[in-house]
């Protein structure tokens, strides 16, 4: 390989990666992906596939070795040294925040580094680990061009009415707005509706992204016309372990009754969403596995308040015709699919059970008004696609 594009995309207790050699059209294929999961834990493992999905290695690395993210990404590149031979043409990464300033992706120096730490307190929970490999790879190979990618950027195309909170002028711009995130996920995902149906980019889509973190996203043409998620990635649907929308008098509350900002950080990121609901876990295969009155609670509330959301997005679009789920749980659970299907029976969608069960691609009726699909999302496509257009000097403005 000449030259290649590694992708990282790091998390709270995992990195996910790719590597992706460049041909001579620039096009992009990719070599292998891995996951080192378990950071922190007793249970860590690194996994890699090659680019038919065979296992090329399976390795658990010392606990000791595996700390925290920044740690990891040591054992990461220790593998890579070992089997990806010449060194990648650059190291692009998925940043969740890029606030007020940065609304496409950037090449980070030091400069771009300090203004990426300082909007941590909105993002808790990612932007420390989504910055520690860039760390990491910055004291080790500082002439290694880094590209940060935004989950943000994708929806800074928002008008004032999604974008505006009812609050004051002074406060908006000190960069308190609406910024909507999983942008790299959307961003995938608008590309590639021909796939599914060649008519439906220029048409009204609600994408729904469940994972771990979960949102829907307004298209309307291919852009992004309003989401969920709002200042941080608290708001919106109810997530894994965080509460989706909430009265932020409930935040007042909670002060009054003597709870540190700290602790409740800790509250809202680690202890709601379906994992507070149903005092059980915030993994929705866990909950579809139990028969328990709670897990049922927090499923019918995922479905509930997701149905909600697509009727609220159809709105401000001025109608719907396709729906469209991905992410780990909009791809793989077929009864959460199902439950939020039913509540969308009103606005003319009818499902399929059996195209359902099977996962798609299209998993609504031939005869429903509105369409459903099933897309598999890859951010570490996008990020690729990004890191080499940047150094390429091309420039994607939506």
């Amino acid at each position: 390989m000449s030259e290649g594009i590694l992708v990282l995309n790091a998390g709270s207790s995992s990195i996910k990666f790719q590597l992706y050699a460049v041909g001579g059209d620039d096009s992009l294929t990719r070599r292998f992906k891995g996951l080192l999961g378990g950071i922190g834990t007793a249970h860590a493992r690194l996994q890699v596939w090659d680019a038919g999905d065979a296992v090329i290695a399976d390795e658990r690395p010392e606990p000791a070795r595996m700390r925290d993210v920044a740690a990891a990404q040591e054992v990461l590149g220790a593998w890579f040294l070992g089997h990806i031979g010449t060194p990648p043409l650059a190291v692009g990464h998925r940043v969740v925040h890029g606030g007020p300033d940065f609304a496409e992706p950037v090449l980070i120096d030091d400069a771009v580094l300090a203004r990426l730490d300082a909007l941590v307190p909105l993002a808790p929970l990612h932007q420390p680990n989504n910055l520690a490999p860039i760390r990491s790879i910055r004291a080790r190979r500082p002439e290694l061009p880094q590209v940060a990618c935004f989950d943000t950027a994708f929806h800074r195309g928002h008008g004032p009415l999604a974008e505006r909170f009812a609050i004051p002028e002074a406060l908006y711009r000190q960069g308190v707005r609406r910024y909507g995130f999983h942008g790299l996920s959307y961003e995938y995902i608008a590309g590639h509706l021909k796939d599914l149906d060649p008519l439906l980019p220029e048409r009204r889509v609600v994408a729904l992204h469940l994972g771990s973190g979960m949102s829907a996203c307004a298209l309307r043409a291919g852009r992004s016309i309003d989401s969920t998620m709002g200042f941080t990635a608290l708001d919106g649907l109810p997530m894994s372990t965080r509460p989706g929308q909430l009265d932020p008098g409930v935040v007042l509350y909670l002060q009054e009754q003597g709870m540190t900002p700290a602790a409740i950080e800790h509250l809202l990121y680690h202890e709601c969403g379906l994992k507070g609901l149903s005092g059980l876990s915030g993994d929705v295969r866990d909950l579809l596995a139990s028969d328990s009155p709670p897990a049922r609670l927090a499923l019918d509330h995922l479905a509930y308040h997701a149905a909600g959301a697509i009727a609220a997005l159809a709105s401000k679009m001025g109608g719907l015709d396709a729906i469209v789920f991905t992410a780990g749980v909009g791809e793989n659970a077929a009864p959460v699919r199902a439950a939020i299907g039913a509540r969308c029976a009103w606005l003319g969608l009818v499902m399929d059970a059996a195209r359902n069960a099977a996962h798609g691609p299209r998993i609504s009726a031939d005869g429903s008004r509105i369409a459903a699909h099933v897309l598999p999302t890859n951010e570490e496509r996008m990020i690729a696609r990004h890191t080499l257009d940047l150094l390429r000097g091309y420039r994607t403005v939506w």
